[in-house]
């Protein structure tokens, strides 16, 4: 299941982007299949960072999810070097999935994974080697 939509993409950036970027024969429209596995990748690469911190498959997805992988996905149809712009907001969003992951941002909607914080712990110590009285 992808976080975004090839129409997501579409409204997001527009068809003349995406079909510029994606049809390499004439770049007149959209190549949905090549769009969708740029989702795909996307998908897999906000997997890799949630995946620490949350339950997956997210059952509901986040807006904030959509946009990443929209960024994401853009930033990949952008093979032969990305512009600037598109290169920040790739950044930009593996930044904020890194925040995720470590638990300084929350993810509003998704079902975080159990912890063992509540777990006990055991712990004992060897007896003392060095004393005064071997020093």
């Amino acid at each position: 299941m992808n976080y975004a939509s090839v129409q997501d993409m579409i409204d997001r950036y527009g068809a003349t982007e995406l079909a510029q970027r994606s049809n390499r024969v004439d770049g007149a429209t959209v190549d949905e299949t090549v769009v969708t596995r740029a989702l795909d990748d996307a998908t897999a690469e906000i997997d890799s960072y949630l995946t620490t911190r949350y339950t997956l498959p997210l059952a509901t997805v986040p807006p904030v999810i959509t946009r990443l992988t929209c960024d994401i996905a853009r930033y990949q149809l952008h093979d032969d070097g990305a512009p600037e712009t598109v290169r920040t907001r790739y950044e930009d969003a593996v930044s904020l999935l890194k925040k995720f992951s470590s638990g300084d941002v929350c993810l509003v909607g998704a079902q975080a994974q159990a912890t063992a914080g509540d777990a006990n712990v055991y712990y004992s110590f060897s007896p003392r080697q060095i004393t005064d009285d071997i020093l």
